[in-house]
């Protein structure tokens, strides 16, 4: 059913968009790369008939009708944005899929009895703002998207300028939201991102849950000293501070790994930044996930007391702003078992598994029973210019999204709706 040739094409259409020299991509939140993504996408969706729009945020949305259009839709998609030197595949794979399965619904003339949708949420990626999965929070009405506008990025444009940038609705963000059931399901296909697949030999994943990011940004305040002139007794050198801290998120992370919770620090910066200078203030990422909320819990107050510890200690202040705080997701029976079906007819190789990152599929659980379909990713290599899908994989994942999706909408090659 699905046409490789055109999948094929499709990947090479986006390639260029935003692609380095070394390889990979980057095309932030809100980029002009992201833009001309979305603007391809649209494309080649109002090719297929749909009546495509953007929605206040900037997520792209095409709807296709169905045979009783007043049934809520079932619907489809991924994200188009990339962390800065990402991979080619990480989200875009999940769209293209979709892009895909609907093409060959089209082509065959099928009309399903539910309506279809293809979406191509905005800023996935936190890299650029610190939040992430932006647009489907804002479009499962998560969040409030006004505490969020002053957020800077690394060159301090704020996201309220991103998104006036890119032609965003801000007097119409909160509009953007979908009432819960306003979808009968949502179906995401995206890359592992890890090897897990890869390594016990299967050919699609079912996930039965996401953990759930919790993100800080951690500002520690010491004093900015000559590095030649102060002795070390009367240092309150706050880069020293955050190294304590570090070492302590990971041993927090460790701690709990039994638990399939981590914590990360990805992000450093230190000022003044000067050879010669005692670092004076140091601004730090972290970013603790799990599927187990008592599990996430215990490594936020591990490391909020080693915290405390260290700055009582060094004589240094520290201030703490929450940038998320997300519960796991569990995914929907129903719809995880609609797709084992569709492996079981296929005799495709699948592995019920969680998703130790999160995805927009999280946010879009909140107001429709929804999957996620994950195929394997070279080497678990992800977020990196060396992220690399097969063709055969993602249309083998585009298979099996097209047939859950024909199974929930209904009419699948004459049949009634069988999830």
């Amino acid at each position: 059913m699905i046409d490789r040739g055109a999948l094929t094409q499709d990947l090479k259409d986006l390639a260029p968009i935003g692609a380095l020299p070394e390889g990979g991509v980057t095309r932030l939140a809100f980029s002009p790369q992201e833009a001309e993504l979305h603007r391809i996408v649209g494309s080649k969706l109002r090719e297929l008939g749909g009546e495509v729009r953007r929605d206040a945020v900037g997520n792209l949305i095409a709807r296709w009708p169905g045979q009783d259009d007043s049934l809520p839709p079932v619907a489809c998609g991924s994200h188009l944005d990339s962390v800065p030197q990402g991979g080619r595949f990480d989200g875009v794979a999940g769209v293209v899929a979709a892009l895909a399965a609907i093409r060959a619904i089209r082509e065959r003339g099928i009309v399903t009895r539910h309506p279809l949708e293809v979406i191509a949420f905005v800023s996935e990626e936190s890299s650029r703002f610190g939040v992430a999965t932006l647009g489907s929070k804002i479009m499962a009405g998560l969040i409030d998207p006004e505490q969020y506008l002053d957020l800077k990025d690394a060159a301090g444009i704020t996201l309220r300028e991103a998104l006036e940038s890119s032609g965003a609705d801000l007097a119409a963000l909160k509009g953007a939201a979908r009432r819960p059931g306003e979808l009968k399901a949502f179906l995401e296909l995206h890359i592992e991102q890890g090897r897990v697949l890869e390594e016990r030999g299967k050919k699609i994943g079912i996930v039965t849950a996401i953990a759930a990011p919790t993100r800080w940004q951690i500002t520690i305040e010491g004093r900015a000293d000559h590095s030649g002139a102060t002795p070390m007794g009367l240092r309150r050198d706050a880069l020293a501070a955050a190294a304590e801290l570090i070492l302590a998120v990971e041993q927090w992370g460790r701690q709990e790994a039994a638990h399939q919770s981590v914590a990360t620090v990805g992000v450093l910066t230190v000022e003044p930044g000067a050879m010669n200078v005692i670092p004076g203030r140091v601004k730090l990422g972290v970013d603790i996930r799990g599927i187990a909320a008592d599990s996430i819990q215990r490594v936020v107050e591990g490391i909020s007391r080693a915290l405390k510890e260290i700055c009582q200690r060094r004589e240094v202040s520290a201030q703490v702003q929450e940038l998320s705080a997300e519960k796991p997701v569990p995914l929907n029976p129903s719809v995880t078992g609609c797709i084992e079906a569709v492996c079981r007819e296929l005799s495709l190789p699948y592995l019920f598994m969680p998703s130790g990152a999160g995805h927009d599929a999280m946010n879009m659980a909140r107001i429709a029973p929804t999957g996620l379909i994950f195929i394997p990713c070279e080497g678990g290599i992800s977020h990196n210019p060396r992220e690399k899908a097969a063709v055969q994989d993602i249309a083998l994942g585009a298979e099996v999204l097209l047939r859950t999706l024909l199974r929930l909408a209904g009419d699948n090659w004459g049949g009634e709706e069988q999830c």
